[in-house]
């Protein structure tokens, strides 16, 4: 592997689906055909596909010794010594330095989303991720400061059903990933310490616990008088069907493919849950921007 290529991988694009989540307050807010709105959205996405890759390679040396016992991530640059140490630490400040810089020309508000993003990751590297239950909020966590900063960098109120929507999603996607590693891997303390504190069973009962929250959520946000206000328009329950399939369509792989190790893979990998998101997204957007309701004024 070439060092240019072992620094790409390093960075693991395919996981770069889950910032996709930054743009989510510029559809929602009716500025998705705003260039000034969609540029900073754009620029944001850009910043933390920059900063996550940072985080990854980060994670990777400390974990350097643990991922080359197991049977995944050992392929991984630096784990494999594709990727000496010395660099990848030089890439990363390089990597932080710049998206920090990036942050900052997007607003105030938007670096100091940024920086609690970055510190939340540096607590899970270091602590987080050996403390069962902890482990998958703090990822949960990361997914709603990525929301938000997608709100702060366009200047708009972000709803809070959608945070609540938005950290029931990633809990979901968290306890799948944690029950694929606990099935995969026979001695699970030798790799992650929170990981023994797991067990299928009770991995199950958490997924469906939060499997039900997430689409009761859902449903009441689309059918919430204050969402019915702003749209003028209570058709986003339409949408409600490409939920419910795309997660039961989740749980199927995640149960009876051994899949979920990698959201981003399942997603990219799998037809059907890839073309059920893409109609979900295309309804949301033709429904709300066919609707009469005014866009969410930009600046508070």
């Amino acid at each position: 592997m070439s060092l240019a290529r072992a620094l790409l991988v390093s960075l693991r694009p395919h996981q770069w689906t889950k910032n996709l989540v930054v743009l989510a307050p510029l559809g929602f807010s009716k500025h998705l055909f705003d260039p000034d709105a969609a540029l900073r959205a754009v620029a944001a996405f850009a910043v933390f596909c920059v900063l996550s890759g940072a985080v990854y390679v980060v994670n990777d040396l400390a974990d350097v010794e643990r991922d080359r016992l197991h049977p995944l991530k050992r392929t991984r640059p630096i784990a494999s010594g594709a990727l000496e140490a010395s660099v990848a630490r030089a890439f990363a400040g390089l990597l932080l330095l710049g998206g920090l810089a990036a942050a900052w020309a997007l607003g105030r508000g938007f670096l100091l989303c940024v920086l609690g993003y970055l510190a939340l990751n540096l607590a899970y590297t270091l602590r987080f991720k050996d403390v069962v239950i902890l482990d998958v909020l703090a990822i949960a966590i990361g997914f709603v400061l990525r929301a938000v900063s997608g709100a702060l960098a366009i200047q708009v109120v972000f709803s809070d059903w959608l945070l609540v929507c938005t950290i029931l999603l990633a809990l979901f996607l968290a306890l799948a990933k944690r029950r694929h590693e606990l099935v995969l891997l026979g001695d699970a303390a030798g790799h992650r310490r929170a990981l023994a504190e797991y067990s299928p069973y009770l991995l199950d009962q958490m997924i469906a616990v939060v499997t039900a929250s997430c689409l009761t959520a859902y449903a009441f946000y689309t059918l919430a008088p204050e969402t019915v206000e702003k749209y003028r328009t209570d058709r986003l329950a339409f949408t409600i069907p490409f939920v419910i399939y795309g997660i039961f369509r989740y749980l199927y792989l995640v149960h009876r493919r051994e899949q979920g190790g990698s959201p981003s893979d399942v997603l990219l990998a799998d037809r059907p849950l890839l073309l059920a998101v893409a109609a979900w997204a295309l309804a949301v957007v033709a429904i709300v921007y066919t609707a009469p309701g005014v866009p969410v004024p930009r600046g508070q």
